[in-house]
């Protein structure tokens, strides 16, 4: 099951999470976005969430990453995150809005 939702902001994400795992998800399971690269990390960190790596997507697809643009990057690790190639395009204009998505996957 892949439950996707966005939030404002850190504080939302975090509720959001704890939600989560009274539905039994584990950090583990839990992935957060946001545009910025700099703030995933930030965010991912201090709400001891998992990013996507390689993983997820496997060493070619993290390695094309690195060229790619960060539109095509976000959409790529939405995907390798449980997203269908369309919601991870709608997902990422959420993003572009400065909003955070949280994926949760329990079959990762």
């Amino acid at each position: 099951m892949v439950i996707k939702l966005s939030v404002e902001n850190a504080v939302q994400a975090k509720a959001e999470i704890e939600k989560l795992e009274t539905q039994g998800f584990t950090h583990d399971d839990i992935y957060i976005f946001a545009h910025d690269p700099k703030r995933t990390k930030d965010i991912t960190k201090a709400l001891d969430t998992e990013s996507v790596g390689m993983k997820e997507q496997g060493f070619l697809d993290s390695m094309k990453n690195m060229t790619s643009s960060r539109g095509d990057e976000l959409r790529a690790k939405l995907e390798a995150a449980g997203l269908t190639k369309q919601e991870a395009e709608e997902y990422e204009e959420v993003l572009d809005t400065g909003k955070l998505v949280i994926v949760a996957n329990k079959d990762h």
